[in-house]
């Protein structure tokens, strides 16, 4: 069975993408690759994991894991064949608790299928283009299609110190069900890559 992480990638109280990764979760319970019992979806919060500012003093690449928490996230992200990211856009890029947990680890990412839900001013799309690159970096194939949700039409906030409602416009389900269908395609071509380095 293909396992795919959903990533809430901002771990500030009240997120707002805590709230879209339940979304993609709920939509993600429905698709036909779970039903069929050939996939699942969980979602993984970065907030669970306490990770600190990368304090590994070996480069990730070499995979010489030192610290506990370390360990802890490698064990988590090697059991999944495949992300949804789900992250906000601060200040034109990404969140640094988000790099910095890419930034953590690098065989467990590679040769694995990543997507991207974004949300923001301006639907989180300028997040998600820094993000396409250091998933490239690090070995992942990044699927095309992305879900952009905007801060003003797809959630309902009526106060901005929490996170609101989600309500994506009517396209926004059929986009992530297809962006879906290719991180659950890529996830299971890409495990011919995998199972070799596995064994």
């Amino acid at each position: 069975m293909i396992r795919i992480a959903v990533v809430v990638g901002s771990t500030r109280p009240r997120r707002r993408s805590a709230v879209a990764a339940r979304w993609v979760a709920e939509v993600a319970a429905r698709h036909r690759a779970v039903t069929a019992g050939e996939a699942a979806f969980e979602v993984v919060d970065l907030a669970e994991y306490g990770l600190p500012v990368l304090d590994e003093p070996a480069p990730a690449l070499f995979g010489h894991y030192r610290h506990p928490h370390t360990r802890r996230w490698a064990e988590t992200v090697a059991s999944f064949d495949g992300f949804v990211f789900v992250t906000p856009e601060y200040n034109h890029s990404a969140p640094a608790a988000l790099k910095n947990a890419i930034d953590f680890l690098y065989a467990e990412w590679a040769d694995k299928a990543a997507g991207f839900v974004s949300h923001g001013v301006h639907g989180g799309v300028r997040a998600v283009e820094h993000l396409r690159q250091v998933m490239t970096e690090v070995g992942a194939a990044n699927v095309r299609t992305q879900v952009a949700l905007s801060a003003f039409t797809d959630f309902e906030v009526t106060d901005p110190a929490e996170p609101g409602v989600i309500a994506p416009g009517p396209h926004q389900e059929p986009t992530l069900t297809e962006l879906l269908d290719e991180v659950v395609a890529w996830s299971k071509a890409l495990r011919t890559l995998r199972e070799p380095a596995a064994a």
